[in-house]
């Protein structure tokens, strides 16, 4: 069960986005925002040092943010940061992808892969998760230079791994 402090500023976060008739862009920056402070853990720790003066921290996020996010975006990452929250703002994020992509009658499938993918293929990919799974789902796309090929993919619990890397395994067990 997710921290009620976490699924407060997430739903805080929502309502900002959808009033300011953002959400769909906010919440495509904040999902990329998330996943790069998982991946650079000397950022996700910076924002998140509270011995760091707090205007620090958001003058940090504003070198970050300025000019590449909408001005929502910014001001919400730095409201979240101000109040003490950085270290939790990953999982801020997914629980406001979770809510948005609910409020759509939909469930998130996080999809890894080495190359971004095109609309065309997320549209495809969603197509195939729905007629397997009979979710009908929202693809969000890390890019994931680990993944040699193919796709895994997230869909709450389940992974449906259609990686190079698991089928090279599988070639090689079945060799043994």
């Amino acid at each position: 069960m997710a921290d009620s402090r976490v699924t407060g500023y997430a739903d805080a976060l929502f309502a900002v986005a959808a009033a300011e008739g953002d959400l769909a862009t906010v919440e495509d920056e904040l999902f990329r925002l998330a996943q790069t402070l998982r991946s650079d853990e000397q950022l996700g720790s910076t924002l998140a040092d509270q011995g760091v003066p707090a205007s620090r921290r958001q003058q940090v996020v504003e070198d970050l943010l300025g000019g590449k996010a909408s001005a929502t975006t910014t001001a919400l990452v730095s409201m979240v940061v101000g109040a003490g929250r950085a270290a939790d703002l990953p999982a801020i994020v997914d629980a406001l992808v979770e809510r948005s992509a609910a409020s759509r009658n939909k469930s998130v499938a996080t999809v890894r892969s080495a190359v971004d993918l095109t609309a065309e293929q997320r549209d495809r990919l969603a197509s195939a998760i729905n007629t397997r799974t009979g979710r009908d789902v929202e693809i969000k796309v890390v890019i994931d230079p680990t993944v040699l090929g193919g796709v895994v993919t997230e869909i709450g619990d389940d992974i449906i791994d259609g990686s190079v890397r698991r089928r090279l395994n599988q070639l090689r067990e079945s060799f043994r």
